[in-house]
């Protein structure tokens, strides 16, 4: 198979890229701590600088990279697809960075509670050392008995002695069947971690906006709670979108939380559900359209299914959010298979 050799300049590193494979997914798997988000042309967080050489560019967002920014000489890492020899920059400017050890844990399943009908919350103890140092966002890599390995985002709070993950069922899941199924109390279960840079970024002063679809609340569960925790005191809005009644969870916790933080407020918005008085209901981007018409100044963390994080980036650029000032976390299913593969060819 054909390779390609790319020098990473800030890691001080060349990489060789075999045929048909993205420089992010190489970089990744060789150990580089490359900035990035969602792994799909979406979030723009692996923007980079092609310092020499040559790149075809798979299909992405003009958000992730306009034209004017091709002209320029940027790529984005996770869509490139190296065609010559080349060396490649990312973008710095990002005052703060997450930069966490990483480490092969071995863990114990202490805790599984049905969060759902579809959802379960899971806790891990670490058998073998301290507590997993990440920021609050992060993900890891998860190797649950008998299945592939997968990425979760981490929902406790950094250092708690647990981990907790939400795994929700999705029909041909390799994973998430066998969980949903078959995880027992006890059961050996492998982490490797911290990944992403969608964290929490708490130098910034100004209002944050976190978008969470579905089980995309567990990363916007950490970085509200450790931006609460530490003393944060600007607006944090929440917006949690599910698609009916029954897929909502931790309801009560977040309002607890709302209640004793008058910074905070926590919207559930159920998109499959008749409007009533209950709940509010529609799209869960189109409430946030309807509710924050100015978000220049503003942090905007959004995790969920592709299709809402498309949708949030439309909305919070149309209202003035700046592409530096969103960080996403893309949640792949099987139904996003082809979307995930080719964010990984």
């Amino acid at each position: 198979m054909t390779t390609t050799r790319v020098e990473i300049r800030q890691a001080g590193l060349a990489i060789e890229v075999p045929e048909g494979r993205t420089i992010l997914e190489v970089a990744l798997e060789q150990g580089i701590d490359y900035p990035h988000g969602c792994r799909s042309g979406r979030c723009g967080s692996c923007k980079s600088r092609l310092v020499a050489g040559e790149v075809d560019l798979l299909d992405h967002t003009r958000f992730a990279l306009s034209t004017e920014e091709k002209a320029q000489g940027l790529i984005l890492a996770c869509r490139a697809l190296p065609r010559t020899d080349a060396a490649v920059a990312w973008l710095g400017g990002d005052e703060e960075v997450a930069n966490h050890p990483r480490r092969r844990l071995h863990c114990r399943v202490v805790s599984i509670e049905d969060a759902t009908h579809d959802i379960k919350r899971i806790r891990l103890a670490v058998e073998d050392g301290a507590p997993l140092t990440f920021t609050a966002g992060q993900y890891a890599r998860v190797t649950f008995p008998g299945a592939p390995t997968r990425d979760y985002s981490m929902a406790n709070w950094p250092n708690e002695p647990e981990l907790e993950f939400h795994i929700r069922r999705v029909p041909g899941g390799a994973v998430t069947t066998r969980t949903h199924a078959l995880l027992k109390l006890g059961d050996p279960v492998t982490v490797e971690g911290p990944f992403g840079s969608s964290y929490l970024r708490e130098k910034h002063a100004g209002p944050i906006l976190c978008i969470a679809g579905g089980s995309g609340l567990a990363p916007i569960k950490s970085i509200v709670e450790t931006a609460l925790e530490h003393g944060i005191k600007q607006p944090i809005h929440v917006y949690f979108g599910v698609r009916t009644e029954r897929d909502l969870y931790l309801v009560d916790h977040f309002e607890g939380l709302e209640a004793r933080h008058t910074n905070l407020t926590f919207m559930p918005v159920l998109s499959e559900t008749p409007q009533q008085a209950k709940w509010r209901t529609g799209f869960v981007t189109d409430a946030v359209g309807q509710d924050l018409q100015d978000l220049d100044g503003w942090k905007a963390y959004v995790a969920g299914p592709p299709a809402m994080v498309d949708a949030a980036m439309v909305v919070m650029t149309a209202r003035g959010l700046r592409p530096h000032d969103l960080h996403a976390d893309v949640f792949f299913t099987p139904e996003d298979a082809p979307a995930a593969q080719a964010a990984k060819a």
